[in-house]
């Protein structure tokens, strides 16, 4: 049986809606409404610990748009979750209680083994049944934090909890708002915000044998953004982006590019989203310096992630089905 399902994903940079129909039979699910707005819910909260006001308005009116959608298409549940910047902020209350005066259910904030597990399972259903792939790294940089998600796909409608995983402090909005001022970033803002992300990496290979997947797969808009730089673009195209497989050459080439770059001439390149204009150059350079560090030579590229994770296991949980 059909179920339509609402997932909406809060993290620190934008705002995301998927209404699905999924059928945990046929390990199919079939998009009915995908939207992505930029929120920028983590403003300040790295220096502050606290939600701005300002960030907490713009993501309350993106929200009560969704609930819109979310009434329009009749789904059958609802499941938001929040990130990085809810679970560093003091004030996670206020925003927990505006949440569910609008959509009618509180927000899940998500520990980063959480988050992590949702993001594989989004990323990897469609790759279960990819042959001698062996193990999969699944790496979804987001506005405050990345994770990096290590074990074999599961088939569709499942969750693979038999992952290894962790979550570090490193993402495209912190790393701008800690490091990269200048228009374009100094040499040695660069150094600063390098060292800070090879930091992280060390904690990473530490937890995480990273070495041992064969796929790196890459989430979130840093990711995709940088794919489509790097595909030649002329306007963002989520088909041709998603599965798409993009060398550590290429990547490194963007990412070069981007951080010599004004805001003014990134904004003008035609795959970026207005706002991630400030803040793909710090993505990038995650990326990249993953690429470098544990010696991938392509990244293959998803526009599946946490969204379509959190999909699959509401399905599951409202059907009363056993394998999520």
């Amino acid at each position: 049986m059909t179920r339509r399902v609402a997932a909406v994903d809060c993290g620190t940079n934008s705002l995301r809606l998927l209404v699905a129909d999924v059928d945990l039979a046929r390990a199919e699910l079939t998009d009915v409404a995908r939207r992505m707005e930029i929120v920028r819910l983590g403003q300040g909260v790295d220096q502050t610990g606290r939600l701005a006001p300002e960030a907490l308005a713009r993501t309350t009116a993106v929200l009560r748009d969704y609930a819109g959608v979310i009434a329009g298409t009749a789904a059958a549940a609802v499941r938001m979750v929040a990130t990085s910047a809810t679970r560093d902020a003091s004030n996670t209350a206020e925003f927990t209680r505006q949440v569910k005066e609008i959509l009618g259910v509180a927000p899940e904030v998500l520990t980063g083994s959480q988050e992590a597990v949702l993001s594989f399972t989004g990323a990897t259903a469609e790759l279960a049944a990819a042959p001698d792939d062996g193990q999969f790294l699944v790496v979804d940089i987001g506005g405050g934090s990345t994770e990096f998600v290590l074990g074999q796909a599961a088939p569709a409608g499942h969750e693979n909890t038999a992952v290894q995983a962790i979550s570090v402090d490193i993402g495209c909005v912190r790393m701008t708002e800690r490091h990269l001022h200048g228009d374009p970033p100094t040499g040695a803002e660069l150094a600063a915000a390098t060292a800070d992300i090879d930091a992280a990496l060390d904690a990473v290979s530490e937890a995480v044998p990273v070495r041992q997947a064969r796929t790196l797969v890459g989430l979130a808009g840093s990711v995709t953004t940088v794919a489509g730089i790097a595909m030649g673009l002329p306007a963002y195209d989520e088909a041709r982006i998603h599965h798409a497989r993009v060398s550590a050459a290429d990547v490194h080439e963007v990412t070069r590019s981007l951080l010599a770059q004004t805001r003014a001439a990134r904004a003008a390149i035609g795959v970026m989203h207005p706002g991630r204009v400030d803040v793909i150059g710090g993505g990038a350079l995650i990326l990249d310096r993953i690429m470098q560090r544990f010696g991938f030579a392509e990244v293959l590229v998803s526009e599946h992630d946490i969204l379509d994770g959190i999909a699959w296991s509401l399905a599951a949980d409202i059907s009363g089905d056993p394998r999520s």
